[in-house]
């Protein structure tokens, strides 16, 4: 977990985990967040490359939109941006 989430850490990653359990463990979003402009980074496991996906944090979080709540692997980085006035 990077950038805009209420306390960010390192979570250690559980069988089922998804990105409503980590925004659960950093007690959700800033007032600063652009949670709808938030990625999550992951990598290929053989060829380390990495691939994002673009996750809408506030659709999930206000709006209960659980298409957005996507499963998460290990080594995944949430990256949540701020957003601009």
């Amino acid at each position: 977990m990077v950038g805009e989430a209420a306390e960010p850490v390192a979570i250690p990653y559980r069988d089922g985990m998804t990105v409503l359990d980590v925004m659960i463990a950093t007690r959700g979003l800033t007032r600063f967040a652009a949670g709808n402009r938030a990625e999550l980074v992951r990598r290929d496991p053989v060829t380390g490359a990495a691939r994002t996906e673009r996750v809408r944090l506030n659709d999930l979080l206000r709006n209960g939109d659980m298409t957005q709540d996507l499963p998460m692997r290990p080594g995944d980085t949430l990256i949540i941006p701020q957003s601009w006035f």
